[in-house]
């Protein structure tokens, strides 16, 4: 039985519902990853006295509205979808009492699975352009900062990697406590039920905290690129460099930066997606 068995069926039944709101997503976040040096040439070109650049960004920042609102449109239907048939196979399972609890969990962890794929994967698709769009955009200003800007890759993977580590070991003990629910519900004691979501409390708090103090570190380590980034650019554009140029590199540089910001993010949904997959892989077909 695979881990991922559920994920694969799920793609494959809903394969072409989820290739055109994922097409139309690439589309949008391509979009924005253009805006930033659109708006830098539209003031080059208004500073010069041409409105050619103004129009092109009009032109994409309106494409841009259109597409990103018929891709929300068509992501409600496809993964609401995608949870009732989920759902509806898990809970018409034939099960002993005793399995209730774990199975009134596993609906909602399988909440939480189609949550991953309508929002988390996209918000890591987003994060993947702006780290290569913006690196690629970039180094159309100036190489050198592409090279800063790579510098802080290893020590940001490194760091993901042991947050990662931790977060995989609070998921699972939280969602451990998660399948007793409904049979601690049942005994209508105060103290057990009270003690319960305590449990629940204590460990998701961890989680939260573990999530600040990483966004902490993640933060403090950025602020020297920007500020070496924008130092480098000056003194080797010197007095040549034009304000839509600094505009459009300040921009790509906050967007790689909130690229990396979800690089801890995504190992943290990645280690609760592999949590979920593995309880509820009994699900033979979606």
């Amino acid at each position: 039985m695979g881990r991922f068995r559920v994920l694969k069926n799920i793609i494959g039944k809903y394969r072409y519902r989820l290739m055109l709101t994922y097409t139309l997503f690439g589309a949008e976040m391509l979009g924005n990853l253009l805006r930033p040096f659109l708006f830098g040439e539209a003031v080059n070109g208004l500073i010069s006295g041409s409105y050619r650049s103004l129009i092109y960004l009009g032109i994409v920042h309106v494409s841009y509205i259109i597409i990103g609102t018929i891709r929300h449109m068509v992501d409600t239907r496809t993964y609401s979808d995608i949870y009732t048939s989920l759902v509806t196979k898990m809970l018409s399972r034939r099960i002993d009492d005793t399995d209730v609890s774990r199975l009134s969990a596993h609906s909602t962890l399988a909440r939480e699975f189609i949550d991953f794929l309508e929002f988390d994967f996209n918000f890591i698709i987003e994060a993947l352009y702006n780290l290569l769009g913006s690196l690629i955009m970039l180094y159309l200003y100036d190489h050198s900062v592409v090279v800063v800007c790579l510098a802080i890759l290893i020590p940001v993977l490194r760091i993901s990697y042991l947050y990662g580590q931790r977060v995989r070991r609070l998921t699972k003990n939280k969602n451990d406590e998660l399948e007793k629910q409904v049979d601690i519900i049942r005994t209508k004691d105060y103290k057990t039920i009270h003690d319960h979501y305590l449990t629940l409390r204590k460990w998701q708090i961890k989680i939260s905290d573990r999530e600040a103090f990483n966004f902490g570190i993640m933060e403090l380590m950025v602020l020297p690129v920007i500020i070496v980034s924008l130092l480098l650019t000056t003194s080797h554009l010197g007095t040549s460099v034009k304000p839509g140029d600094v505009i459009g590199i300040y921009n790509y540089l906050l967007k790689f930066i909130s690229g990396l910001d979800t690089i801890p993010y995504t190992v943290q949904r990645y280690s609760s997606l592999k949590d979920i997959t593995q309880r509820i892989d009994f699900v033979e077909e979606v």
